[in-house]
């Protein structure tokens, strides 16, 4: 059963008249009337009560039609609401970020971007990297903006954000008056980690893996946030980036003297995936600010 079949039976059910239907659809006679008589095949039943080229319809034709209707209204609102998501002036972009990112970041960049194109909407989903990830991964988000770079070529990297990792320690720690530090002076300090599922962790045992330290953790939370309470309770120290969703009370934040100590973040994007107009518009105006920053 094809949808041109049902657009076809409805004309002819609303008109019961088989050449008027036909001219209304632009179609020949004969090809009407076959594709009526394949749908009364494939139902099983007729559909008319026949007059020649007229035709009345009878009482399954009636049933029938009540769900047709229906069928062919919700498709037309189906192609609407896609045609409004995907307008490149008043569509919706769907977005995934990592939650520490919705303190500063994510609410600045759709406040500049919604400035130049104030119709456009965005659906939103904030998480940890492997939930934002999967929110990607089954479709229900378009875009990533996360603090990992991808590990295949699957994704498009583009980066938007580079801030310096801090040691982070609690006011009252023996490092807390330092003006700088090296990390070798860390060593055997209880240390407040990160869970899998976070994405600074990875990038955090990368770095350490050639110095000669290691990393005593005490503790392993499931965000950014949760770390910073431990360190300023006086639960541990840890390394982080300086950003609004983590600089609390009772943290002092003390610049790490190797090089290369940064936190990146930037853009997920699907290489083979389809874009709307305007989430394609929204991914080059990301672009165009990560060069006026860089």
């Amino acid at each position: 059963m094809e949808l041109t079949q049902l657009e076809y039976f409805l004309k002819v059910a609303k008109m019961e008249h088989l050449t008027k239907a036909a001219e209304s659809l632009s179609i020949t006679q004969p090809a009407l009337s076959h594709s009526i008589l394949k749908l009364e095949a494939e139902l099983g039943v007729p559909l008319f009560e026949r007059k020649g080229r007229n035709l009345k319809i009878n009482r399954y034709g009636l049933m029938f039609s009540k769900h047709v209707e229906k069928i062919l209204q919700e498709v037309q609102r189906g192609k609407k609401e896609i045609e409004e998501h995907s307008n490149p002036d008043s569509g919706v972009i769907y977005l995934a970020y990592l939650s520490i990112l919705g303190v500063d970041l994510i609410p600045n960049l759709i406040r500049d971007y919604q400035k130049m194109n104030p119709t456009i909407t965005f659906e939103l989903s904030q998480g940890d990297k492997g939930a934002i990830l999967n929110q990607v991964e089954e479709g229900h988000s378009d875009l990533m903006i996360t603090s990992e770079k991808p590990v295949n070529d699957t994704f498009e990297w583009v980066p938007m954000l580079s801030l310096p990792l801090y040691l982070v320690v609690s006011i009252e720690h023996r490092l807390a008056e330092k003006a700088s530090v090296s990390l070798g002076e860390i060593t055997g300090e209880p240390f407040v980690g990160l869970k899998h599922n976070c994405s600074l962790k990875n990038s955090l045992l990368a770095r350490v893996h050639h110095m000669n330290f290691t990393l005593a953790s005490t503790y392993d939370a499931e965000d950014l946030q949760t770390v910073a309470g431990f360190v300023a309770a006086g639960l541990g120290i840890s390394v982080l980036p300086k950003t609004a969703g983590l600089n609390i009370d009772g943290l002092r934040w003390i610049p790490i003297e190797e090089e290369e100590w940064r936190w990146e973040v930037g853009l997920h994007l699907k290489k083979e995936r389809y874009l709307s107009p305007a989430t394609d518009l929204f991914v080059k105006f990301i672009k165009e600010k990560a060069i006026s920053l860089s």
